[in-house]
This record gives structure tokens, C-alpha cells and sequence, in this order.
């Protein structure tokens, strides 16, 4: 408590003579942040941060269709005229470009990776900024830190679930009214990014985080759009996997804040113990339930309207320093949000998912930099996937890659089952045959299908 930060004792031994320390008339004080004349920074001293997290692209497929599409299925990138998101604190880039507790709750706007468009695509790495490529006049993006400038950014920090209807409806009504657009015309790319404050907080009350909640949250909100929004499609980022972030608690010691504070469900359970294991499965169930309710026929029925899960968020690779340790440079201060350098990475892993059918998306992200990491649509396949033209039908499945995809033991387990209960019919057939009371015969056989 004595020791200011960045100097703190990071190991202690049992077995050593531990004295007490003192107060000093130059040092009187608790050590805090701001009296310890300390500045955080997640990278080594003698390093210079680089402040440049941009991306090259350029495509031969640029240009938009000759004639303004009608079906979102023939959707090109350069279609695209208004750009929007929904969502907590990560769609409002909280902690960017923090570099201390005094402004680690700012939200930097201009650097959220699905609304933001601070600079150009060669400075920072964001979702507008790439369609800027493709169409120099999009609209709706979000610059610098004031609710004065965050377009059509309507993201909400701390927010759960059952605040995301609120933001469709100020979304729509914002939208309306705005005389930038053209409300009915205009091809319009919405993201969604929810759930992980949900997670975070399940264990407290369970029922309020439910994971029937949560998918209901998230339908009732969609639900708005499609019954508002003309010639949208929608991005819903399927929810982060979020074992990876004990990884950091476990091994750094540079955080401002203690995770534990920020997610007590997921940090603070001990490793193995039933609680994790409760809560790792609680995860899944958020990815499953919620992508198989947008997978079903509920929002189908209109021509100019798509719902594309883009699951490069299902597993999560936490990545690592040459000493195999975290790599801070991608998270915030507070090793929870993250970092202008984590939010590029997360600009990129959705524009590539966007490129990928539906069915054969990437459902990882590693977290690693390259400027040259952006893919381009192709004369074969000029627009943005959705289920139809992907070719892709709903099984209702999972699989290890893809919960599009029907897996290899799920066709085991079904002939093993028509095996079996071919086998219980031939048995209950050849009881009935050779019992000699028929109705006691029949009575057991009613209870026998009644148990099937």
C-alpha cells in the first residue's frame, strides 16, 4: 500500500523475514494512481508505441451495381450509403485511446471498429473507413468523443440486452428524421455487438441474465428493425468467448482495474471449479440460442432486409507476447476493453467474416496486426453474403468450425438412434406375438411406447 504503482512487490515469499515499512515525511501518503506520478503503458518502457493501427486495401471490385439493387442479396459494398451500430461500451470504443483511469471510461467514437471513422483506413482500421474505399460518400459514422458526433453510433456504455430495443427505436426515429438520408432509399449497414455485460453479471441474477432473456432482448430489437428499417442488412456479432480474459488476470499485473471488478462471474471462479465450468457453458448457450433464432425463417420473408450472424467472435485466441504472455498492446488500461490497436483487429475480423459465405465464416479471431490483412470482393463474388446467396440452408446444428455446418458425429448419432429404436420396435412386435395374456401384453407394450 506504501509503494507507488509501478514499483509495487509483484512476488512474496512465505518463508523470508518480512518487516514492516513506514511512512516517510516525503512519501506520507496511500499510493494511488495520480500521487505515484505513474503512466501506463502496456508495451515495454524503451518501446514507442505505435500509433498507427491502418490497413492498405485496394480492390479491383469497386464500384457500385449500375442499377440501385432491390434484393439485399445482390448487396455490393459500394451499395452502401448509411453505415450504423447498436451496442455497449466496445461499440463505443471505450479505452481506444485511455491512458488512465481519468479517461478510461471516454468513449472514443471515432475509433469504434463498426461506427467509427476518425482519420482514413491508412490511420485506423474501422468498418466506415473501409466502405469509404468502396463509396467516398457513406454516411452515419461516428467521429471524435462527443454524443454530438456519434452519427448513427447509438451504442450505449454499461448497456445489457433489454436496453438494446431503446437503441432500435431511437435508431429508426433518428433516422427518420434525419435529412442527411434517404430514409426508403438509401441501402443501410447496421452491426450489433451485445451481451457481454449480460455474461459478465449472470451469476448475480440469473434470471435477469437468463440466456431465454438474452435471446429475447435481442429478437424484440431486431424485431424493430424489421418491421421499420427498409433495405437493411444487419450485422449481429455473435458474442466473445470470454475464457481467454482470465489469461490476463492470471499472468499481468499492469491493469489499472482488477477484472475481477469488471467481470466477477467469469474472473473470479477458480480455475476448474463448477462455477467456470457453469459459466463457460452459459457462453455457449448465448452463441447457440441467439444464432439459432436468427437462423430460423423469422426474418426471411423480405426481399430487401438480411440478418448475417458474423461469428469471428465464437473462439477466441488471446494473444501473446515473445515471452508468451498476454499482449497488452491490444487491451485497455484496464485489460478489458481494448485498445485502438484490439479495436482494428476487431474492424478487420468482421469485414473479412462479411466477405465469407455464410456457412464457412471464420469463427476465431487471433488478435494479430498486418496492414495487408483485408480481403477484397471478387467478379465471382461481388456481393455481401447472406444465407441465400451463400447457398445455405439452416440444419440447426453445430459443429467444432461453424454451427452452420450438419457435423460428421451428428449423422453417427442418428443412425445409431434409427438403429436402436428399429430394434425396440421389433421387439415390442415379437413380445406381442408371443405373450400369452394379450392384455397384459398390450398393456405393457402402451407403457413401453408411452416411456419411447
Amino acid at each position: 500500500m506504501l509503494q507507488p504503482l509501478g514499483k509495487k512487490t509483484v512476488s512474496f515469499d512465505f518463508m523470508a523475514n518480512i518487516t514492516l515499512s513506514c511512512p516517510t515525511p516525503s512519501q506520507p501518503f496511500l499510493a494511488t494512481y495520480n500521487n505515484s506520478n505513474y503512466t501506463y503503458s502496456p508495451l515495454e518502457p524503451t518501446k514507442k508505441p505505435n500509433q498507427n493501427w491502418g490497413s492498405d486495401l485496394s480492390c479491383p471490385e469497386q464500384t457500385p451495381s449500375k442499377e440501385v439493387p432491390t434484393s439485399v442479396h445482390k448487396l455490393r459494398p459500394a451499395d452502401i450509403q448509411v453505415i450504423a451500430a447498436l451496442g455497449d461500451s466496445l461499440t463505443t470504443a471505450v479505452g481506444a485511446q485511455a491512458t488512465g483511469l481519468s479517461d478510461l471510461k471516454t468513449p472514443w467514437r471515432g475509433f469504434s471498429w463498426s461506427a467509427g471513422s476518425d482519420g482514413t483506413l491508412e490511420s485506423h482500421t474501422t468498418l466506415p473507413n473501409i466502405l469509404k474505399k468502396f463509396n467516398p460518400n457513406l454516411s452515419g459514422f461516428s467521429t471524435g468523443t462527443e454524443k454530438e458526433t456519434a452519427g448513427f453510433n447509438r451504442a450505449v456504455g454499461e448497456a445489457t440486452a433489454q436496453n438494446l430495443s431503446a437503441q432500435a427505436f431511437e435508431l429508426v426515429e433518428l433516422m427518420k428524421s434525419s435529412p442527411d438520408i434517404n430514409y426508403k432509399e438509401d441501402w443501410k449497414l447496421v452491426t450489433i455487438l451485445i451481451g457481454r455485460n449480460d455474461l459478465c453479471q449472470y451469476c448475480l441474477d440469473r434470471e435477469t441474465y437468463s440466456v431465454e432473456k438474452y435471446v429475447q432482448h435481442l429478437q424484440d430489437s431486431l424485431d424493430i428493425l424489421y418491421e421499420e428499417l427498409p433495405r437493411a442488412f444487419v450485422n449481429v456479432v455473435e458474442i466473445m468467448e470470454l475464457t481467454g480474459l482470465r489469461q490476463i488476470e492470471r499472468e499481468t499485473s499492469g491493469c489499472v482495474l482488477s477484472g475481477e471488478s469488471l467481470c466477477p462471474c467469469f474472473l473470479n471462479p477458480w480455475e476448474n471449479s463448477s462455477q467456470l465450468q457453469e459459466m463457460q457453458k452459459v457462453n455457449r448457450d448465448f452463441q447457440e440460442r441467439s444464432m439459432m433464432m436468427i437462423n430460423g425463417s423469422r426474418y426471411d420473408k423480405r426481399e430487401d432486409f438480411a440478418i448475417v450472424v458474423q461469428p469471428f467472435f465464437q473462439n477466441t485466441n488471446m494473444p501473446l507476447d515473445r515471452d508468451g504472455k498476454p499482449d497488452l498492446s491490444f487491451f485497455a488500461v484496464d485489460c478489458f476493453h481494448f485498445s485502438a490497436r484490439g479495436y482494428a483487429s476487431m474492424a478487420t475480423a468482421l469485414w473479412n467474416n462479411m466477405l465469407e459465405p455464410v456457412g464457412q465464416k471464420q469463427s476465431y479471431n487471433n488478435f494479430t496486426y498486418e496492414r495487408s490483412m483485408l480481403t477484397c470482393p471478387t467478379s465471382e463474388h461481388p456481393f455481401l453474403f447472406t444465407s441465400r446467396n451463400s447457398g445455405w440452408q439452416s440444419s440447426g446444428s453445430t459443429s467444432e468450425n461453424n454451427r452452420a455446418v450438419v457435423p460428421s458425429w451428428a449423422v453417427i448419432v442418428a443412425a445409431i438412434a434409427g438403429i436402436l429404436a428399429g430394434s425396440l420396435i421389433v421387439w415390442v412386435l415379437m413380445a406381442q406375438r408371443v405373450c400369452k395374456h394379450p392384455k397384459a401384453g398390450n398393456t405393457a407394450i402402451e407403457e413401453k411406447s408411452t416411456s419411447f
